[in-house]
């Protein structure tokens, strides 16, 4: 039985990770930097892992991946995301394997210019960017979710922010997994019903062969590992507009499992395993709701 850590345990969508390594025959090491966190009690481990900001995050981390002798990391914590992208193949040394794209891949998709420079060089259609205030809807560079975006009735100081064309329609995110060469094995693509905090709530599984091929296209141009989530936007005249990309796993691709398979499963499988993967049919029309649940505890 492998020990797969997830990070940002804490967050109120982890747990269906924490099931989906349960469910896959491995064991579960939760983490996050407060005691006080739900995980610990639904996962078969739990680790307290550092501030980010702490200047021996890694030693540290390292010394509690080999204590609690950990064989396999799926991060998630965009914060920690490109540092776990660096020392993989450090990590890979020692038989702990990160499912995570390469260093490269991650200083694209982490930054939204750089994103936007992306998707124009490749044809990708896309919202319209700047790099000073063209545009009122403004976003940190380097931001993820929801947070620090606004739409700017003023002048306003645009460093460390970019400017975007509002774009109106249905929104979607589209859950990929790709295997060792970047081809999607799955591609996923869920309309996001309800929101929250930039998290999708709700949501239901769409045939969308446009969105589809445009995303085939993006993982033939670079290079992705394991699972990713790009989001775009549908307008009213049936246009695509790709937003941005994520390349980790994601707090909706629960809806991704369900449609499809364990896809914890597939990383062990292919990864680590060195298994080839045979996809299975989507389970289109598949619809996810979600809600709070407690835990209680005497300690």
């Amino acid at each position: 039985m492998l020990k797969i850590l997830t990070e940002a345990s804490g967050s109120l969508i982890s747990a269906y990770l924490i099931h989906a390594i349960k469910q896959s025959g491995e064991s579960a090491v939760a983490s996050d930097i407060s005691l006080n966190c739900y995980a610990k009690y639904l996962a078969d481990d739990f680790i307290l892992m550092p501030l980010t900001n702490d200047p021996n995050l890694w030693s540290k981390i390292e010394e509690s991946l080999i204590d609690y002798e950990i064989n396999a990391v799926i991060p998630s914590l965009d914060e920690t995301l490109l540092g776990w992208a660096e020392r993989k193949e450090y990590f890979a040394k020692k038989d702990i394997n990160v499912f995570v794209s390469n260093p490269e891949v991650i200083k694209i998709f982490q930054d939204k210019w750089l994103t936007y420079q992306f998707f124009k060089e490749n044809d990708i259609p896309t919202p319209k960017t700047s790099l000073e205030q063209d545009f009122s809807l403004i976003k940190p560079r380097l931001g993820r979710g929801s947070i620090g975006v606004f739409i700017a009735s003023e002048d306003i100081d645009m460093y460390g922010n970019i400017s975007q064309e509002f774009i109106e329609g249905i929104e979607y995110t589209i859950d990929v997994f790709c295997d060792k060469k970047s081809h999607p094995v799955y591609i996923v693509p869920r309309k996001r019903i309800n929101v929250k905090d930039g998290k999708s709530t709700a949501g239901v599984v769409v045939d969308s062969p446009k969105i589809i091929d445009y995303v085939k296209k993006i993982c033939e141009i670079t290079h992705f590992v394991g699972p990713i989530n790009i989001q775009c936007i549908e307008t009213s005249d049936g246009e695509i507009k790709f937003i941005e990309i994520n390349p980790r796993i994601a707090g909706g691709m629960a809806l991704g499992f369900a449609a499809t398979e364990n896809w914890v499963k597939l990383m062990v499988d292919h990864f680590i395993k060195g298994k080839e993967l045979e996809p299975k049919e989507v389970k289109y029309g598949l619809k996810m709701m979600r809600y709070y649940s407690e835990v209680f505890t005497t300690e």
